[in-house]
């Protein structure tokens, strides 16, 4: 089957946000997305909010940035939608927003579905894989200014997606119990019949016989059902990363916005230059990926197809070396840069176990912590802003100081 692939401007950026609603006295999640949504649609011209929109469950509202050419324009849209999610919370005046890849303690059973046929007709075929996606993650569209540059980038990104994971890991908790995994997220959304890895497809006729196969056995419906750690994306002609679990800062989202827009530009420079990218043998990544999954920015991966083993966080300081001039030429080197700060100072899921030992084990802490940074409150954690939208009391929980995407 044809799957024609947009016309995108090179390198142009658009970033998804997935904001889960809590209640302020509990901490557990909150099933009002529907009515948030509602608020909003009433308060948008013609009655539709044209980028808030619904998830999977209905505690999750998802923010969509507009084509930006820079990290930094994106980040303020969703900063600016946040603010209007957050102007409506408040009104409500009994819930609180936060962001991670998982809840610390809420239970599936307790979720609503939103009612739109695709999502019935998911967990209808995934059951209780499906009804667990309690999970909220960051995706990233790079343009591609050239439809057969789209695979060999993806396949090159691959590589990298170990750094990727543990800088965003912050799914460390699940329904209240200590995971022992830095991104629990990670393992749980790659249990859905379409999503985790890509496979290895040598040209665009492969990913276009690919899905041919999936449509023609009643797998997916359309190309966008296939929910790839790293995909085309072909309505948007852009490559999607969406291995990142949620964060809880404006600033980490920039920063992992510039990681990949300055990673897709250097690899798609270099194509241009007739290099070949790396590309490591399925099963090093697969390993990277648990690794990662696993240790978070503790993690050792394997960094080339020789099988060398350096630290996540020793290799990404040097990749940030390597990628600045490309930063520098996209106008997102100093997001690029703040990344120094998540590494000094530990990622979201290093930062919820500090919280939850401090507080003897009491997780509603652990939602308070996460609600206070996604308010910008929380000052010299990593990647903090005081520019984060929103203002109001400090957090959720009555304990002091934790998508399932679908598209």
């Amino acid at each position: 089957m044809a799957i024609e692939f947009a016309q995108s401007p090179r390198s142009t950026v658009g970033l998804e946000w997935e904001i889960a609603i809590v209640d302020r006295a509990t901490g557990e999640l909150a099933s009002i997305g529907d009515r948030v949504l509602g608020l909003l649609d009433e308060r948008s011209p013609g009655g539709k909010h044209p980028s808030i929109t619904s998830e999977l469950l209905t505690n999750t509202v998802e923010l969509v940035s507009g084509v930006h050419e820079t990290v930094a324009g994106a980040v303020r849209d969703l900063e600016q939608q946040l603010a209007e999610v957050r102007a409506v919370i408040d009104e409500l005046g009994d819930y609180e927003l936060i962001c991670s890849g998982s809840h610390p303690y809420s239970q599936w059973y307790d979720q609503h579905l939103t009612d739109k046929p695709r999502y019935h007709k998911l967990i209808e075929r995934t059951r209780w894989w499906g009804r667990n996606m309690m999970i909220w993650g960051v995706h990233v569209h790079v343009g591609i200014d050239d439809r057969d540059k789209a695979l060999p980038i993806l396949d090159g990104l691959l590589a990298y997606l170990p750094h990727l994971l543990a800088l965003s890991a912050s799914s460390p908790f699940w329904a209240g119990v200590d995971t022992g995994y830095a991104s629990n997220r990670a393992l749980m959304f790659q249990q859905l019949p379409t999503a985790g890895l890509p496979y290895a497809l040598a040209d665009w006729a492969a990913y276009e016989r690919y899905v041919g196969d999936l449509v023609r056995t009643g797998i997916v419906e359309d190309h966008s059902e296939v929910r790839w750690d790293i995909r085309p994306s072909p309505r948007w002609g852009t490559v999607e990363v969406r291995v990142c679990d949620g964060v809880s800062t404006a600033a980490e989202i920039a920063a992992i916005g510039a990681l990949v827009q300055s990673l897709v530009e250097w690899m798609s420079t270099r194509l241009d230059e007739g290099e070949t990218l790396t590309v490591l043998q399925p099963w090093y990544v697969r390993e990277n990926k648990w690794r990662a999954a696993r240790y978070g920015l503790a993690a050792e991966v394997i960094t080339d197809v020789s099988g060398t083993e350096k630290p996540v966080a020793d290799d990404l300081r040097e990749l940030l070396t390597t990628l600045a001039p490309v930063a520098e030429r996209l106008g997102c080197a100093v997001e690029l840069q703040s990344i120094r700060a998540t590494l000094d100072a530990g990622a979201s899921a290093q930062r919820q176990l500090e919280v939850a030992q401090a507080a003897g084990g009491d997780l509603t802490a652990v939602v308070a912590h996460l609600a206070r940074e996604l308010r910008g409150e929380v000052e010299g954690a990593a990647g903090t802003t005081a520019g984060t939208a929103g203002t109001g009391t400090a957090a959720a929980g009555n304990g002091g100081e934790h998508e399932a995407s679908s598209e």
